[in-house]
């Protein structure tokens, strides 16, 4: 293993259950890879829109195999997707302003990864809301903040900062012109940057920053399931 410090930085939006699943790899991966990880809240439709993509979802055949997809995905990363499926959106915009006020706001800690991952949770394994404030504030208080402290970060959400944040973000994603969607991981390491969409390419990001893919579970990689 060598002994550089690498960078992963993922750009992620909590709407994304690809997404999902790279965080929680990654952050298995964080220390056995001995890597700094780098968490990006972005706004997924901003990149979709921004790249000149266009949803999945809009496509019949493409959603159809993301259920069967993510379904197996969720077996083998152990990752809880229950039930997959692409209802109308409302959009992540609200949560993912919440989540970016988290992260300027507990920039000690874990808080952030917690409160994202209360937010995948809530809306891929329970199918619940993550627009309103009450849902936004349920999964902030499940995630460990004080009721009085999600107050305050619902309302520093709708300030122009964190607006400002969350695009400067999302275009700072979009700016590397391969970026089409999300999740877009960016490896540093020893002087060059390299760039992966998707929760499938550990094994050649592996390769990239001289470290070994050891499968899901790196801890225990005889008990993958």
């Amino acid at each position: 293993m060598s002994s550089s410090r690498k960078v992963v930085e993922l750009f992620y939006d909590v709407t994304s259950p690809y997404s999902w699943l790279a965080f929680e790899v990654l952050c298995r991966y964080r220390n056995v890879w001995n890597i700094n990880l780098k968490f990006k809240p972005a706004f997924l439709g901003g990149v979709i829109y921004g790249s000149g993509n266009h949803p999945p979802a809009l496509n019949p055949k493409k959603l159809l195999y993301m259920v069967s997809d993510l379904t197996l995905l969720s077996e083998y990363f152990g990752v809880p997707i229950f039930q997959p499926s692409y209802r109308p959106e409302k959009g992540s915009l609200n949560a993912m302003r919440f989540v970016t006020a988290v992260s300027e706001r507990e920039k000690q800690g874990d808080m952030l990864e917690r409160v994202s991952r209360e937010l995948w949770k809530r809306k891929w394994r329970s199918h619940k809301d993550i627009t309103q404030p009450t849902s936004l504030t349920e999964a902030g208080i499940k995630a460990g903040l004080p009721s009085n402290e999600v107050k305050e970060i619902l309302t520093l959400s709708a300030s122009q900062p964190i607006k400002d944040k969350l695009k400067s973000v999302t275009q700072e994603a979009l700016e590397y012109k391969c970026c089409f969607g999300l999740p877009f991981i960016v490896c540093h390491v020893n002087g060059k940057s390299e760039v992966f969409f998707g929760s499938d390419r550990f094994e050649v990001m592996a390769y990239f920053i001289g470290e070994k893919w050891m499968g899901p579970y790196p801890y225990n990689p005889i008990a993958q399931k």
